[in-house]
């Protein structure tokens, strides 16, 4: 799949400002600092129009980049960072609990785990989340050009083990070496035509 035109993002905190024209969404979530905008960024080959944040918890709306003029990825805000308050981490959890009960056009979700570390809780309890609304979903394990190819056997059996997962559902993605990148294209463009 080539990528020829992106739209600037619809914001969105409630369903009347979600877009109407029922294109297929992709969903894209993952802990705060995990590398949501940078996998935004690579996979559209632009360098900051997804804007990366120095700052943890930066998102707090759903952002719907229209790709294409064909698909939606739709960007929430991350989990699992300790700054924020509680109430808002509420009103993301609300913000995208609303979202998966109310969009038929959600075609997969590709949620983000760093691949240096074990996954925590919180992407635990994502997953567990995801599952309960019977949503495909696709594991990403960001940073992989940071963990040496000895430990790639290792670190994949980390997450399979705490996800309950098989490892033919992980793709390895790093936005330096691009290594996945195609791979997820492919996926998209598949459930496009599905």
């Amino acid at each position: 799949m080539k990528i020829n035109s992106v739209n600037q993002p619809i914001t969105a905190v409630r369903k009347s400002q979600y877009p109407e024209d029922n294109k297929c969404e992709f969903l894209l979530v993952g802990r705060s600092n995990v590398g949501k905008s940078s996998f935004i960024n690579t996979l559209i080959n632009r360098k900051n129009f997804a804007r990366t944040s120095a700052t943890p918890g930066k998102t707090q709306t759903l952002n719907f980049f229209l790709i294409n003029d064909e698909f939606y990825i739709v960007d929430v805000p991350g989990y699992g960072f300790a700054r924020v308050s509680k109430k808002l981490k509420n009103k993301f959890g609300m913000i995208i609990e609303d979202y998966l009960e109310s969009r038929h056009n959600l075609r997969n979700v590709f949620m983000l785990v760093d691949f240096r570390h074990k996954p925590t809780s919180d992407d635990v309890m994502m997953y567990n989340f995801l599952k309960y609304y019977n949503i495909p979903v696709t594991i990403v394990a960001t940073k992989a050009d940071k963990v040496k190819k000895s430990m790639y056997d290792k670190n994949k059996n980390f997450i399979t083990k705490e996800l309950g997962i098989s490892d033919d559902n992980i793709i390895l993605f790093s936005t330096i070496t691009k290594v996945g990148k195609e791979e997820i294209l492919n996926k998209i463009e598949t459930m496009l035509i599905d």
